[in-house]
């Protein structure tokens, strides 16, 4: 699921980088802080890896960003990644999310066909009875 923010940065962290145990290849990684702009904003840390590191992003930039959030676990706990695969400066405009439809077997229930419907009068009862003379429930 690819998803896109918008906000200012407010913290660059030192840039980390190191060589992977079993690979043997270098690696480096830059995090951020970003605040998005809503009424009640929130911090949200995300990082950039590799060859998509650009060392020209400052603290008060305005930056758009699309990121991948992923989950797993290790002892028990549950740790977070939120890894940002593009970053521009500026606020572009959202786009709307590109769902791939998935195919689905046909027993499967259609959500679409469980919408409720209200009817158009009101059920006879307590509500509607104001004609009845008394206004009694039942």
């Amino acid at each position: 699921m690819d998803i896109q923010i918008q906000g200012q940065l407010v913290q660059v962290l030192p840039l980390s980088s190191g060589v992977g145990k079993t690979s043997g290849k270098e690696w480096k990684k830059q995090e951020y802080v970003l605040e998005t702009p809503d009424q009640f904003p929130r911090k949200i840390h995300f990082s950039v890896w590799g060859d998509r590191i650009d060392p020209s992003y400052q603290v008060g930039d305005q930056v758009t960003i699309w990121v991948d959030v992923e989950s797993r676990e290790f002892n028990g706990r549950w740790y977070t990644d939120v890894k940002a695969w593009r970053m521009e400066r500026g606020l572009v405009a959202p786009q709307a999310p590109q769902m791939q439809p998935e195919a689905t077997p046909a027993s499967a229930p259609s959500f679409a066909a469980q919408q409720p419907t209200m009817p158009a009068q009101p059920a006879t009862g307590w509500a509607s009875n104001s004609d009845s003379g008394d206004d009694l429930p039942f």
